[in-house]
Order: structure tokens, then sequence, then C-alpha cells
């Protein structure tokens, strides 16, 4: 909602009136659609006071005749329904509670939801980020969940804590900085989380690369962290590749799930891949992309010379094409997550150019995967939306978990701890 943004109630009990909603800074708006999410529940107590604040500093009304405060109820109501009116809204019969951590753009939550799940907190700093997760999921993130502040609007009584927290510190391709990096002391305010509201189960991912960074002594601490600091049972972590469920990418991820000791639990099965053969034909859109996705002349024969460069140093770094038939490389962030997963595409009948671009577009139909391509290649359902420019959403795909092979391990997860699985998919 931005600061043009009016609503006019032109009747109301034979009365006329406007309202004008003003943008909120910091954590208001977060306050405001967390208190509408849970207003059918008990957890809406926790926000109340500070989101009643928030309405009435984001509620602006000027009145022709009176009844102040029926005005407020009616702006209420639209916010509501604007909170609800959202492709992936809360479901009613929900089995349990759990908070999104570093949400991104909701990934954890889609599979949690689908398996009957009530998000009763989340926080995510990036502001691209929350206004996808915002379209989708009608609630607006928390900032910064390192500051006290933003700790605070956290709940009590939730069952499970999901957190893909911040990778690049422990990521093969970044400076391995780990716990010297400032966004590795992140997992310690995931662990002050922990260690204060207890729930019952947590579920945390990362790259596949945390395992032998710093010759396994970064994974050693976390763990040492889990078991020992905030007495969990932690089964040994296991590298998950969505590939295995039913999603035609190649993506490797630790996953990391804990359980309070107190559950009696001392035994966890990471659940196994399914049967099911996938190929990027699966995911492939069913009409010619925009001609701004295919790739120019001169562009591809960079990319051909560059991949030469290297082959001829014995390196096996360069561009590649996904046949139909194939299985995608890991969708990463930066130029070379779509370099390295190109694909033909013979349908192409217009070459006229969409974009400024050096040279012609190529003749052999090659070009970059789409977002939305990127999207099922994470696992996310058609009807969710995409309202950032492309460049925005590569990055938060790329960003992502593959929510099939999220929502397979939080399936094992519920049942160990006897949440009572509904599964919402639609």
């Amino acid at each position: 909602m931005n600061t043009k943004e009016k609503i006019s109630i032109e009747e109301f009990d034979g009365k006329r009136f406007q309202i004008r909603l003003v943008e909120p800074k910091d954590n208001k708006k977060a306050v405001l659609t967390h208190y509408l999410h849970n207003i059918h529940n008990g957890v809406s107590k926790h926000y109340k006071k500070d989101a009643l604040k928030v309405l009435k500093e984001y509620v602006q009304y000027k009145e022709e005749d009176e009844n102040i405060s029926m005005v407020a109820e009616e702006a209420l109501q639209q916010l509501l329904f604007e909170v609800e009116n959202v492709p992936f809204p809360t479901p009613n019969n929900y089995s349990f509670k759990f908070i999104d951590l570093f949400a991104g753009i909701g990934g954890f939550r889609l599979a949690m939801q689908n398996l009957g799940g009530k998000c009763v907190f989340t926080s995510e700093w990036d502001k691209e980020a929350q206004r996808t997760y915002r379209a989708n999921f009608g609630e607006i993130p928390f900032g910064d969940i390192t500051k006290p502040i933003t700790k605070n609007y956290i709940p009590d009584n939730f069952d499970l804590l999901c957190a893909g927290f911040p990778c690049q510190a422990f990521s093969i391709a970044g400076k391995r900085g780990g716990f010297d990096d400032t966004r590795g002391t992140l997992f310690f305010d995931v662990a002050e989380i922990i260690k204060k509201h207890k729930p019952k189960a947590i579920f945390l991912e990362n790259v596949k690369g945390l395992k032998s960074h710093d010759k396994g002594k970064t994974l050693e601490t976390i763990l040492n962290v889990l078991r020992n600091d905030l007495n969990y049972f932690v089964p040994e972590p296991q590298i998950i590749n969505a590939k295995n469920f039913g999603v035609p990418q190649h993506r490797e991820r630790i996953y990391i799930v804990g359980f309070r000791k107190d559950a009696g639990i001392t035994k966890f099965e990471y659940p196994k891949p399914t049967k099911q053969k996938v190929s990027f034909a699966k995911v492939k859109e069913k009409k010619v992309p925009p001609t701004k996705y295919f790739l120019s002349t001169q562009y591809v024969q960079t990319l051909i010379n560059h991949k030469e460069r290297h082959a001829n140093k014995g390196n096996g770094f360069g561009y590649e094409i996904i046949p139909d038939t194939g299985i995608a490389n890991a969708i990463v962030v930066g130029g070379m997550g779509r370099e390295r997963n190109l694909v033909y595409d013979h349908r192409i009948i217009d070459f006229t150019p969409t974009t400024h671009i050096k040279g012609t577009v190529n003749r052999e139909g090659i070009r970059k995967m789409t977002p939305r391509e990127w999207a099922r290649l994470q696992g996310f359902p058609d009807k969710y939306i995409i309202p950032v420019a492309d460049a925005s959403a590569y990055k938060q795909f790329g960003n992502s978990v593959a929510v099939p092979a999220i929502q397979a391990t939080a399936k094992n997860i519920l049942e160990l701890i006897g949440i009572e699985i509904n599964d919402n998919r639609k």
C-alpha cells in the first residue's frame, strides 16, 4: 500500500466518510498485518496493543457528521479483507503454529501451510522480498531479526521454528568467513529465539558447503549449541537434493532438524526420495516466451569464447544448455545461475528484439529460463504472484528453498511430535 492509495466510502450507516491509508514506517506494517492475520485466534492479543496504535496512524479520516469509531471499524474490515484475499491464505483448519525466520519469499511458509500450519510470525529484511511475500500471503514480514525490538514481537507457544538462515558465510563459492563473517553470526540470533521460546521442533536449511566449512568445525559448533546449550535432540544433518522430490533441479542443501529433549524423541528419519521422474519439460513455458529472454548472437559468441578459455585451462566452467529431457543445475543468484541453465526453444518465429541488444536474436532458439520457470523449479505453484522485476525475481527464487523437499521433511517432523497433518494443497 503506498502513500497515494485511497479508499473512499460513499455511504456508511447513512453518513458519508473518506478514509485515507498512510504508509507506516519500520515494523508498523508488519505489526498490523500480523494482528489481522491472527485476529480470529488467541495469537492476535500479542499484537493487538501496538496494532491498534498503528491503526490510528494508518487511518486518517474526516467526519462529515459523527461516529468516528464506525469509520475506523469499516477501515479495519477493509484491511482485513485485503490481507485475507490472497493466493495463499492461512488454512481455516490449521493444526499447528510455526514461525518463519529469514523468510525470503515464503518457501517454508508454502510447505507448512500445505501441511495445515498457521504462521504466527515472520521476518525478512529485504524490501523487494517483503513485497513478494505480501502479494502472496497478505502479510508483511518484520525486518531485522537481530534487533531486540523485532524479537520481542515473536509470540509464545508455537510448535515449529523454521529458518533458512543466510548461507553466504558458509558457501563454498564465497569467502568462507563462517562465524567471522557478520552474516554467519545470524545463527546465534536463531539460537537466542530457540532458547527463549523452546519450540517443540526446529527446522534449519543451509547450503551444502556448511557441512565441510572450516573442516567441519562450523557445523560442529552449530550442533554443539543446539544439542548441549539448548538441549535439543539433533540427529545427524543430511544433504537433501530437490531433484528427488518432484522438481527437475539438481539442488543440494543441508537440512538440520531438532526436537526438544523433553519430547522423548531419540530417532528421526529424513524423507526417502520419491520415485517420480521429472525433467525440464515439466516446467517449461507452455507458450514461447517474449523475445527479451532469447540471447543475442553476440552474447552467445561471448559465452562460447568464455567456455573455451576455461576449457583450455582445464576448467569445466561455462554456460550449459539444458535439454527438455534434462535436469536443471541449481538456480543461484548471479549471472551464472542463468547461464548454466540456458534452454533451447525452437518455437520462436519472431526474432525482432524487444530490448536494446548488440547483434541480433540468435536463430538457434537459445534463451534464458523465465522467472516462472525458476519458480516451478523450486516447486512454487503457478498461482504464486511474481510482482517484481525479473532481476529481483531471479534473485528471490535463487535464494529460496525447494518447497517439495522442505514439505516432505516437515511432514516427518510434524508426525513425530504428534501433529495431525491436514493436507491443504489445492
